[in-house]
């Protein structure tokens, strides 16, 4: 996979407008909704014993769903020694956090176009067979902790459920969205990986005049003071926008402010969460496909246009941008698709820890 060297770019060449949004899926918020589902939902079971025998005091699903985020960096503050010896041992672990199967499929298979023996598939199942205690040196060839899987299964699963994180979309030479046959027409230069939406560059201004009529945000005696001024830009990366933009509009859309006022309601809205089956090592097999068919709503009336060739300012990596369109009423949807992933995240990592501890 090369999305690690392009999206590092990409950050390069917008990183005075915001935080890379590949250094945080779903944002804190949306990450700490799915730990907070998934903290009430195993409450009072041998599930909840069990994670708190591996969280240090203070700690909750919710707290530490960031936490193989904030290791990319020293944005949430400085590195601890737990963080520093992950990431000794896991130099490739950015890698660990999306698949790039091309959103119009249906399934993940194993060393498909787009799919890697450390994405986050492999990955998951790496964490899970840690925690049920089987695993080995084939299993679990990164030699994974039980803590450490913990901390890093309450966050892939939150990642799993970001459609762009799964569904890539590919631009044919031509223009177009396409499905390379394989790895050697993306190495000819037919069509080209746009790292998780990274490089589809969004009308920030107009999707913001029209997000701002179609969801109003809360009145002013709900809200937060605001921070300081943002600096204006005129585009934002597609996979910024649903890291971001998608979880305030969900959580707008229910009233929620905090992640676990997100969580209580949407627990008490009762959702009809599919139950997964078989042995819990082949549910992100699962989560994957579910993630592809809300991929296929990501892209759905997105239309890339010319492209264009960067170069990053920090790096002096060349890379390829589109700008692309989308409906006017893209908010509309993509803020409820958001819902549902957030909350199937959660769901899916409380089934998957009672299925661990029964």
């Amino acid at each position: 996979m090369k999305k690690l060297l392009v999206v590092a770019a990409v950050c390069g060449a917008f990183a005075s407008a915001f935080v890379c949004s590949d250094a945080q899926a779903w944002g804190n918020d949306g990450h700490r909704a799915v730990g907070a589902i998934a903290d009430q939902l195993i409450m009072g079971s041998n599930a909840e014993k069990r994670v708190r025998d591996l969280l240090l005091p203070g700690e909750s699903l919710e707290k530490i769903a960031t936490w193989a985020d904030c290791i990319k960096g020293t944005y949430c503050g400085p590195q601890t020694a737990e963080m520093e010896a992950y990431v000794a041992a896991n130099p490739r672990h950015s890698e660990y956090h999306y698949t790039n199967v091309p959103f119009q499929l249906s399934e993940y298979h194993d060393h498909a176009v787009g799919t890697a023996d450390d994405d986050i598939v492999q990955t998951l199942k790496q964490c899970i067979v840690t925690l049920q205690g089987k695993g080995d040196s084939v299993s679990n060839p990164r030699n994974f902790t039980p803590r450490q899987a913990l901390l890093i299964l309450t966050h892939l699963t939150g990642d799993i459920a970001q459609p762009l994180h799964v569904g890539e979309a590919y631009v044919g030479k031509d223009g177009g969205f396409v499905v390379p046959a394989g790895q050697a027409q993306l190495d000819a230069g037919a069509a080209f990986a746009t790292q998780g939406g990274n490089n589809l560059l969004l009308d920030d201004v107009k999707l913001g005049e029209s997000s701002g009529r179609l969801i109003p945000p809360p009145e002013a005696e709900n809200v937060d003071p605001p921070g300081p001024p943002r600096a204006p830009r005129t585009t934002r990366p597609l996979h910024s926008y649903w890291d971001g933009s998608v979880v305030n509009y969900a959580f707008r859309r229910i009233d929620a402010r905090t992640p676990e006022q997100f969580a209580k309601l949407v627990i008490a809205a009762n959702p009809a969460v599919a139950v997964d089956s078989g042995d819990p090592v082949g549910w992100p097999y699962q989560w994957a496909e579910q993630a592809l068919a809300v991929s296929k709503l990501a892209y759905d009336g997105v239309v890339p246009g010319a492209m264009s060739t960067q170069t990053s300012k920090t790096t002096g990596a060349v890379y390829y941008t589109w700008p692309v369109s989308v409906p006017d009423d893209y908010p509309v949807p993509t803020s409820a698709a958001a819902r549902t992933q957030l909350t199937r995240g959660g769901y899916h990592l409380a089934a998957v820890l009672k299925a661990i501890w029964p």
